[in-house]
């Protein structure tokens, strides 16, 4: 049944790569994979993958290969660095990127790699979690050549519920900024929500299930705001560094563009604040320390 799939390469199996990857492998898709911290590869490659001892390797036998990394500078780091996948690129081979990166940035990478090897870019960030990675879920805003979307379309049918193709390239990305600052924001007032809540007698663990169904509800509002009613901050499913960075690229877009974006703006700093005291690692749930008052 492998034989007439495309052959897919993987680079980047973290909270989202892995359920990503695991749901390719079930498709019966043959997956080649790569990760700095190799032993991240382990459960795939027992579940019938191969890996990559470089980024280059991906390329080898692959017709598609996906990226789902940190940043822009991972990502051109992987891309453009020593045994970077620029080396082994060809022709006819697309890249199709889940990061979330700064849309300028990957024009440049997109022409950049197309001039140097001949290989095409379709950006594709994502919008649904870790939650909707392991469920195919995921909403999938791309932008590239319409040829390019429609040809990694039937692929992506097994990892998200709904692609669009939004434009060229960096279209997606942009989509996917505009998303995070929804997020993001969302994401702060929740929190002020449940700690004004708390502080006014009121059991905010209810505030979710009672406002479901309504204007307000969202579904950041029915995940952050029981984890912060309850203080459960573990597993953490996603990162603050991450909606920082998106909202640091947010702020870019909207110089670049001549767009005021002053809620954007506002909510980067106190994601900033709330990094700097020790929880860029942390699950976006503990935003809600921000707001309560220290334990005496």
């Amino acid at each position: 049944m492998t034989a007439s799939l495309p052959s897919i390469a993987f680079a980047g199996i973290g909270l989202m790569g892995l359920p990503m990857t695991r749901r390719l492998l079930a498709a019966g898709y043959p997956l080649t994979v790569w990760n700095r911290s190799a032993d991240k590869c382990l459960p795939l490659v027992d579940l019938g993958a191969q890996r990559a001892q470089i980024p280059a390797e991906l390329c080898a036998g692959a017709d598609i290969v996906m990226l789902c990394l940190a940043n822009t500078e991972v990502v051109r780091e992987v891309v453009f660095g020593p045994g970077g996948i620029v080396e082994g690129g060809k022709p006819g081979q697309l890249l199709v990127d889940f990061s979330s990166l700064e849309p300028a940035a990957t024009r440049e990478m997109a022409a950049e790699l197309e001039q140097r090897c001949g290989m095409r870019w379709v950006d594709a960030p994502v919008s649904g979690g870790t939650p909707g990675a392991e469920a195919g879920s995921l909403a999938i805003m791309a932008g590239g050549r319409a040829e390019d979307v429609e040809r990694a379309r039937p692929i992506l049918a097994h990892l998200g519920q709904r692609l669009t193709h939004m434009g060229e390239v960096g279209a997606g990305q942009v989509t996917k900024v505009c998303n995070q600052m929804i997020v993001a924001c969302n994401a702060l007032v929740i929190a002020e929500v449940v700690a004004l809540a708390e502080k006014a007698g009121v059991d905010a663990s209810l505030i979710a299930p009672a406002l479901a169904g309504g204007f307000a509800d969202s579904k950041p509002l029915q995940i952050l705001a029981p984890q912060m009613a309850s203080s459960e901050f573990e597993p953490v499913k996603w990162h603050v560094r991450t909606l920082l960075k998106d909202l640091d690229s947010a702020a870019k877009l909207s110089r670049e563009t001549g767009s005021a974006t002053p809620l954007s703006g506002l909510a980067a700093q106190l994601m900033r604040l709330h990094g700097s005291q020790g929880n860029l690692e942390h699950d976006p749930a503990t935003l809600v320390t921000l707001y309560r008052e220290p334990d005496a």
